[in-house]
């Protein structure tokens, strides 16, 4: 099973950005689909943005224009461009698969407050 870490998250002012990064125990190349994934306090896990082999994207329409997802397959790595950052962006971070086809990392917590 492909193990997954996060990492770039942190504390960061309203209009703020981030990146976030996500690297992979091995090849992702086989994983048609990569999604960043997000969950706040007492809500349930939600897609944020994903990205397919041949770089197709979509994003929750609370993030558009804001959020960007990209990916490295030769790095085994997957990001999330988050730029004007609000309140309700604060929630723990996660990549995983799109569906999700491997075990949830610990994920980042990213939190937008003044």
């Amino acid at each position: 099973q492909v193990q997954l870490v996060e990492s770039g998250g942190g504390l960061v002012q309203p209009g703020g950005s981030l990146r976030l990064s996500c690297v992979a125990s091995r090849s992702i190349f086989s994983i048609y689909a990569m999604g960043w994934y997000r969950q706040a306090p007492g809500k349930q896990r939600e897609l944020v943005a994903s990205i397919t082999n041949g770089g197709n994207t979509n994003y929750l329409d609370s993030v558009k224009g804001r959020f960007t997802i990209s990916r490295d397959n030769g790095k085994n790595m997957v990001y999330l461009q988050m730029n004007s950052l609000k309140p309700e962006d604060t929630a723990v971070y996660y990549c995983n698969g799109w569906p999700p086809s491997t075990p949830w990392g610990q994920g980042i917590q990213v939190t937008v407050s003044s």
